[in-house]
């Protein structure tokens, strides 16, 4: 029984490669390199670019984060009615326009009130008469 399991394994080897072979029918399709021809490299004819002038400012002078802004953002646009009256009721003459830089700022000092805080204003309302220490097992 192993022979006979060793020999058919060796057949379905054998006839698996031979698919494998050039039959000298697979190059009637197109070759997809050969398709398309490459355009030749043209030299633009005009070389006119003047040279920046000593202590002039460059022309591209746009701050690295003034060009993020303006990709995410799409830069200074009017706000819609809406938003406006949105804002104005909110109390925009009152508002700090820096604050999102100050929030965002590493050098903000924020304290972390960890999880008693977070019990405390979580915490039900009452007077606390019913109150129970929490036990752990």
């Amino acid at each position: 029984m192993r022979k006979l399991v060793s020999i058919a394994t060796g057949l379905g080897l054998a006839v698996l490669l031979s698919g494998c072979g050039h039959s000298g029918m697979d190059r009637d399709r197109p070759d997809e390199f050969a398709v398309a021809r490459q355009a030749p490299l043209v030299i633009p004819p005009d070389f006119s670019l003047t040279p920046p002038q000593p202590g002039a400012a460059r022309a591209n002078d746009v701050s690295p984060n003034a060009q993020a802004l303006d990709a995410l953002f799409g830069g200074r646009a009017q706000r819609s009615a809406s938003e406006s009256a949105t804002v104005d009721a909110a109390g925009s003459d009152n508002a700090d326009p820096g604050i999102r830089s100050d929030v965002g700022d590493p050098g903000t000092t924020v304290v972390d009130k960890g999880s008693t805080t977070r019990d405390i204003v979580a915490a039900p309302e009452g007077d606390g008469q019913d109150a129970r220490a929490a036990t752990t097992k």
